[in-house]
Formats: structure tokens, C-alpha cells, sequence
């Protein structure tokens, strides 16, 4: 379990920090080497708030992949976070994974022949797609803010978040196709569940053209667009203080059940939810919740006991 420690203003938090960039806070603390992350920067925010910020390099190395699952398993776990913000250093959100760093291991995977070697390969690439899934199986609500060029592996990341907000100059490349490779880590099979059409995901997979901001909030890619990165960024953890303000157990609870409900039929999802629910709804939060509301109050004045 993480603990905080109070900075100049007296937030609750810890920043933790090594690697190839700065930590876009400037917080004095950010020499912490408790987790030896080379491609994050995390900030916990505790008290009423209960959010982390995870901010990323611009690029996705190879090492990103390991510290991602470690990061969203340990987040999974930790009861003092309720929501997550993703969001990018630089003036960019991400140019997508670093090829030259990857090719040792993608385009010369061991093994003493073919099947041997196909399997190493079935292996990489699964260990890839873990670190997205990783996000998606986490049952703490993950918002990504977006800004500036999201391309590639920027796409399989924020297709696994449950909120996406970006900035008006963002833009977004599905850009495999063009360095000769079916995307294979998520965005074939997340992208056309998060957009309605499934012409224009086929479109966007196939000529890798660059889509807008415009065009993302019409298509349903993502929900808000801002002006600029400041005004995303204070948006996005506005909203997380409205997530985290509510009860754990039915925030969470509502994030596993509309995934499942995604991938199952309507039948089965009503299944599932009663089956969820016979157990969840037996939680003081339902009462602590039902007398604010009678009180005219917030969901925020209540305290709910951690999950």
C-alpha cells in the first residue's frame, strides 16, 4: 500500500520518478526511487480525493510495457486510489513505440525452428498485449487525456481507458499498416467497440490516416475536447474528484459490469449484474448514499469506508 506525504500546499501526495524525463509537476520529491519506473512520472493524491495522475514519456520503450502491468496491477490492488488520470510530458501524448528499441526481439525471436520460434513469438507479443489489458481489467475507473499526436501504440492505450478527453490539437493515427504490420496489441479489437461506425475503424486501420479532434468527439472516440493541455488536464481531474466522491463499490462495480456487458448479450449482462449485485447492494454505501441525497447533499460529503 502507497502512503503520501504532504507538499507545500498540503496535499497529500508522492511523486515518484526516474528516467528520461521530467516530472511536468516540478515537485521537489520526484527523486523517490521506491519504484524504479524509466517511462512514468506518478502522483498519488490522497484524503478526499483518492485519484493518482500517471503521467508518460512520449515514447513507448520496451521497459514502458513491464512497468505498465506492474504499475495497474499494484493500482488494482491499492485501496487508496479510486480513479486514475493518464496523460503525456510532453507536447505530445505519444508517438508510439520505439521500433529500433523492439527490433532485436520482435524481428529475431529465438528458437531452434520454426514452431519454436513462432511460439517465442506468440509469447512476445501476448507480453505486449498484457500491458494494455492491464488497464482495462483494472477495476478503478482510468481517465487519458490527450494531447497533441496519439499514434500507434498511443491508440491501443487510450482504447483501453474508460474515459477519453483531448485537447483541440489532437489527433489520432492508427499507423501499423504502414510499417507493414496488423496492429496486434488492442486497437483492432477495442477501436471498433469504442466507435460506432465500423466503415470509418475500417478506414482509419487501413490507410492509417490521421483523424482530428472534431472528427474523435463525433465519432465517439472521445467524449471532450479543450482548448489547450491546461484546461484538459484540470477538466480530467475535476472529473476524477466527481468519480472518486463516490462510493468505491458501486463505481467499481459499474466499471466491471459495463465491460462485461460489452462482450456479452444483453441477457447474459442482466445475468451477471444480478448475480453482481445479490452481494453489492448488501453495503452501507447504499444507505450513506440514499440520506445525502435525501439531505440535498453530495455524494462528496459522505466518507466511504476504502475498497
Amino acid at each position: 500500500q502507497i502512503r503520501g506525504s504532504r507538499d507545500d500546499h498540503g496535499v497529500l501526495l508522492r511523486s515518484v520518478l526516474i528516467g528520461p524525463f521530467s516530472c511536468p509537476a516540478k515537485h521537489s520529491k520526484c527523486n523517490d526511487t521506491v519504484f524504479p519506473y524509466e517511462c512514468m512520472c506518478i502522483l498519488y493524491f490522497f484524503e478526499k480525493i483518492h485519484f493518482l495522475l500517471l503521467t508518460l514519456s512520449s515514447t513507448i520503450h520496451p521497459s514502458s510495457f513491464r512497468e505498465m502491468v506492474e504499475c495497474f496491477t499494484q493500482i488494482a490492488e491499492d485501496p487508496d486510489c479510486r480513479v486514475v488520470v493518464v496523460s503525456g510530458a510532453g507536447d505530445v501524448f505519444t508517438a508510439g513505440i520505439d521500433l529500433m528499441d523492439m527490433a532485436s526481439e520482435v524481428l529475431q525471436p529465438e528458437g531452434d525452428d520454426m514452431a519454436r520460434t513462432s511460439w517465442n513469438m506468440r509469447r512476445i507479443i501476448a507480453k505486449y498485449q498484457e500491458t494494455f489489458s492491464v488497464i482495462e481489467r483494472c477495476p478503478k475507473p482510468v481517465v487519458v487525456a490527450v494531447q497533441g499526436a496519439c499514434v500507434g501504440g498511443g491508440v491501443d492505450l487510450i482504447t483501453a481507458c474508460d474515459i477519453r478527453l483531448c485537447t483541440q490539437d489532437a489527433w489520432f493515427q492508427v499507423k501499423e499498416v504502414d510499417i507493414g504490420l496488423a496492429a496486434d496489441v488492442g486497437t483492432l479489437q477495442r477501436l471498433p467497440k469504442v466507435i460506432g461506425s465500423r466503415s470509418l475503424v475500417n478506414e482509419l486501420a487501413l490507410t492509417a490516416r490521421k483523424m482530428y479532434a472534431d472528427e474523435a468527439k463525433e465519432s465517439g472516440l472521445v467524449s471532450r475536447v479543450f482548448p489547450d493541455k491546461e484546461a484538459m488536464l484540470a477538466g480530467a481531474l475535476e472529473m476524477a474528484g466527481e468519480i472518486a466522491g463516490r462510493s468505491p463499490v458501486a463505481v467499481q462495480g459499474t466499471k466491471v459490469n459495463l465491460i462485461y456487458s460489452r462482450d456479452h448479450s444483453v441477457a447474459e449482462g442482466l445475468n451477471y449484474m444480478a448475480t453482481w449485485n445479490m452481494s453489492m447492494l448488501q453495503t452501507e454505501d447504499v444507505m450513506k448514499s440514499a440520506a445525502a441525497s435525501m439531505e440535498k447533499k453530495s455524494p462528496k460529503t459522505i466518507t466511504f469506508s476504502k475498497l
